[in-house]
């Protein structure tokens, strides 16, 4: 990817980020309600674009900060998808961080 694209989608992510990081923040449902679902559903899509910046931050892609960001996603879809064991193949990946 061109410099200049690169440094174009990364600020247009730095705005999205910064826009859903407000939405995820102004949200009042807590654990429980009947909206707390659309509230991680903000979560996920925050965690998503922390994934972009770290795909497409240089010079080298930081695979511990690549990690976090999947573990993150990972945990946060485990509620959306509970039969497919996301949150174990999570735990897995942040202990794999630790070595």
């Amino acid at each position: 990817m061109e410099t200049l694209n690169r440094e174009t989608v990364l600020a247009m992510s730095a705005r999205a980020h910064a826009w859903t990081e407000q939405a995820y923040r102004a949200h009042p449902a807590v654990r429980g309600d009947a909206e707390w679902a659309e509230k991680q559903r903000l979560l996920m899509a925050d965690m998503a674009l922390h994934l972009l910046q770290t795909a497409l931050k240089k010079p080298a892609l930081d695979t511990q900060e690549l990690k976090k960001n999947l573990y993150s996603i990972l945990t946060i879809a485990d509620g959306f998808l509970p039969d497919q064991e996301l949150k174990s193949f999570a735990d897995r990946l942040y202990l794999s961080t630790e070595n």
